[in-house]
C-alpha cells in the first residue's frame, strides 16, 4: 500500500519507534537522560539510587511503543500482517489522542514532571495519534 494512509502509518510508526528508542536511551544513559526527558527528579534520583522501578517503567513503555510501531508498519504493508490490526490500530489511536488531549487530567498524578514535559510529550502524542487516525481510517475495512 502506498496511499497517503499508509504513508501516515509509516510516519506514525517511525515517530513511535523514535519514542521507544528515547525510552531505551533513558535506561542506557541513566539519570541525566531521565531528567532531560522530563521524567521528574524523583525518577532520576531513584535511578541514581539503583532502584529498578524507573528502569522497568522505561523498558515497559519502550516495549509497548515498539509494538504500536509494529502494528502501524503492518497495516502499511511494511511487515507481515499482525492479528486484529484494525482493532489494535483503533486502540492505539485512542490511547495516543487520549494522552495528548488528557494531559491536564494526568498532570496532578505526576507533579514532578515539568510543564515542558507535559506540553512536548502531549504535542508528540497528538501528532502520532493524528497520523494513526488518518492511517487507520484509510485502511479500515469493515468485517
Amino acid at each position: 500500500m502506498t496511499s497517503t494512509g499508509a504513508q501516515a502509518l509509516i510516519l506514525g510508526g517511525a515517530l513511535t519507534s523514535l519514542a521507544a528508542i528515547a525510552h531505551l536511551a533513558c535506561v542506557v544513559l541513566g539519570p541525566s537522560a531521565f531528567r532531560l526527558m522530563g521524567a521528574g527528579e524523583r525518577m532520576a534520583r531513584a535511578v541514581e539510587a539503583g532502584k529498578v522501578r524507573p528502569i522497568l517503567v522505561a523498558l515497559g513503555i519502550a516495549v509497548v511503543l515498539a509494538a504500536c510501531a509494529a502494528y502501524a508498519f503492518s497495516a502499511a504493508g511494511l511487515i507481515k500482517p499482525l492479528p486484529f490490526t484494525q482493532w489494535v490500530l483503533l486502540a492505539i489511536t485512542t490511547v495516543f489522542l487520549g494522552r495528548g488531549f488528557g494531559f491536564a487530567l494526568l498532570k496532578p498524578a505526576f507533579p514532578e514532571n515539568s510543564n515542558t514535559f507535559w506540553l512536548v510529550s502531549s504535542g508528540i502524542c497528538l501528532v502520532i495519534g493524528a497520523l494513526h487516525a488518518w492511517g487507520t481510517a484509510a485502511v479500515w475495512a469493515p468485517p
